[in-house]
């Protein structure tokens, strides 16, 4: 067999497992949601987004899919990174009371925090590539050359073993004013292929979760 065609053998494989894999479980989902009872029908149509977090660039990204995902149904949405820039920021996130004050001096209404509250590490072994059909059985194993060609490859690639992450993430919504929580949402992650991608995602289930539940417009 010639490179080029192993390497379509290798390729028809990802394939297979790309869409086992991603094609029926989502890569980020809503596990669970609690809304306090005292939230009544109020709704919320100034939101500060914080992404509790110290790494910028994750803390950008984050609050920035989610404002734009309010902003897009009509909401005044605020980052906490531009009222907090991280040369104001100590290791410790923005001084609560600082954030507090600026909040109500914006009549902001509610403060939409995420945050990263655990991770798994699944290590799993991928076996190496090989296969059977009757049509390859007979287009390779007709002569003595088709038949070593095919198979020589393939019983010497060996597998390997990859890891597999799955992120849990607490999104919560508290009152500015009375500071009580108001709603929490648990969502997982799972191997997602980047923080573009995760961030999105979450955003758009979270703010529809939202307004399925009565908090926004």
């Amino acid at each position: 067999m010639n490179l080029s065609s192993k390497r379509v053998r290798h390729f028809c494989a990802f394939l297979l497992v790309a869409c086992v894999v991603w094609g029926c479980t989502p890569s980020t989902r809503i596990m669970g949601t609690w809304k306090n009872p005292e939230a009544g029908s109020r709704m919320y149509e100034k939101i500060v987004v914080a992404a509790l977090t110290d790494n910028v660039r994750a803390r950008q990204t984050v609050e920035t899919d989610m404002q734009t995902q309010l902003q897009q149904r009509g909401l005044k949405a605020v980052r906490s990174i531009d009222m907090f820039p991280p040369t104001m920021t100590s290791k410790n996130g923005p001084d609560v009371n600082q954030l507090l004050r600026k909040v109500r001096e914006q009549d902001l209404g509610a403060i939409l925090t995420v945050a990263l509250i655990d991770e798994e590490t699944e290590t799993r072994y991928v076996p190496g590539n090989y296969g059977y059909s009757p049509m390859t059985r007979y287009v390779w194993y007709g002569r003595f050359r088709g038949y070593y060609t095919y198979w020589y490859p393939t019983l010497y690639d060996p597998g390997y073993y990859t890891e597999e992450k799955t992120y849990f993430v607490e999104t919560n919504l508290y009152d500015a004013d009375t500071e009580n929580l108001l709603w929490s949402a648990q969502s997982e992650a799972y191997s997602p292929a980047s923080l573009r991608k995760a961030s999105a995602n979450l955003a758009e289930l979270t703010v529809n979760q939202m307004r399925q539940e009565g908090l926004i417009k």
